[in-house]
């Protein structure tokens, strides 16, 4: 069996993990063994949270188009039921970023759902 000389790997691991752990506090960006655990921590939060992304930002647009909906006099849930029954297929995102940023479109779609609630 050859002798194997660890040294090369070892420190490239440990490079990789102070890498990924540069801007994290005191010694868990500078000692190997704190810098591993933040690591692992901080890879864990990443993963889960990437998933509570989605359901953030689906809040936030929701808020959005509610308060939009309401300075035409509409609520948020009587929006989406006229546009659903409309036919209009229009997803939250591109509805919060019309109330956001296209105030006459938005209204036009409005006026849609109401006319499809009347």
């Amino acid at each position: 069996m050859p002798r194997v000389k660890r040294g090369v790997t070892a420190r490239a691991r440990h490079k990789k993990v102070l890498g990924l752990t540069k801007g994290h506090r005191a010694t868990k960006h500078t000692l190997y063994r704190r810098a591993h655990e933040s690591m692992l921590q901080a890879l864990s939060y990443a993963y889960a949270h990437r998933r509570e992304r989605k359901g953030d930002m689906r809040q936030l647009w929701i808020t959005r188009i509610n308060a939009a909906a309401r300075q035409i006099g509409l609520t948020y849930g009587q929006l989406i039921h006229g546009l659903k029954v409309a036919g209009v297929e229009v997803d939250r995102k591109v509805l919060a970023e019309l109330a956001v940023n296209d105030e006459v479109a938005f209204g036009e779609l409005a006026s849609v759902a109401r006319g499809a609630l009347a």
